[in-house]
């Protein structure tokens, strides 16, 4: 069987893990199974992967210190949260530094293995789909294939994540209208569910806050119906 691709898995649950990492070898993944957010984080280090799957509780070090260290190191590289309990601020907080995705325990192989799946096929075609060479946004320009934006006043760059980017693209060809908020939702997050959308909004305002220097650029909210990015 070919490999798909290569994954960390941190769970510290040694019955769950061996079984997750078994299943996802049999789908074809190289899988790392790492028993602590310590012994991860090095395993990251000294390993390339192509996303990590990691629980939130933890001993040593939790899955939401564990994926601030990642992107420190890696600001693209998708995540997965595995909780054991649905709680918002967990959540929330783990779309805050970029989380691309969480499943909730208990939850079914099949559904696991459909969120992988969803997430890589996304960015693996994110470089591969017909672009825009460089959207014009004021003083900044935008390259949604080198994921940049660039203050061509200062001369800075910005290094944008793979969620910040695929957002700033969607509003960037939809300019001047509305952009659906569920649209956006099932485009980027796959599912229009409430902690995605409020996923979606922790990105807006970070959108918000690389633009801010541009007074004829702005991202507003249209009640009820998404966002208008203003240009």
């Amino acid at each position: 069987m070919e490999t798909k691709a290569k994954l960390l898995l941190a769970e510290d649950d040694e019955n769950l893990g061996l079984l997750l990492k078994e299943y996802l070898i049999a789908k074809g993944y190289n899988t790392d199974l790492y028993g602590d957010g310590e012994a991860a984080y090095a395993g990251f280090k000294k390993h390339e992967y192509h996303l990590c799957i990691l629980d939130i509780m933890m001993p040593k070090k939790d899955g939401i210190s564990l994926a601030r260290d990642i992107r420190l190191i890696n600001q693209e590289i998708p995540i997965i949260f595995l909780t054991a309990k649905n709680l918002k601020e967990d959540v929330l907080e783990g779309f805050k530094i970029g989380a691309d995705d969480y499943i909730t325990k208990p939850f079914s192989m099949e559904e696991l293995i459909f969120r992988i799946e969803a997430i890589l096929r996304r960015t693996s075609l994110e470089g591969k789909a017909p672009e825009q060479a460089i959207y014009r946004l004021g003083r900044y320009a935008f390259d949604p294939r080198k994921q940049i934006l660039m203050d061509e006043n200062d001369n800075e760059t910005v290094k944008l994540t793979t969620k910040e980017s695929e957002l700033l693209r969607l509003l960037c060809n939809n300019a001047n209208k509305v952009l659906e908020r569920n649209f956006a939702l099932k485009t980027i997050w796959i599912d229009d569910n409430y902690f995605n959308a409020r996923s979606m909004d922790v990105y807006i305002t970070k959108l918000r806050k690389h633009l801010k220097d541009e007074p004829s650029v702005e991202i507003i909210n249209v009640h009820g119906k998404g966002y208008k990015l203003i240009m």
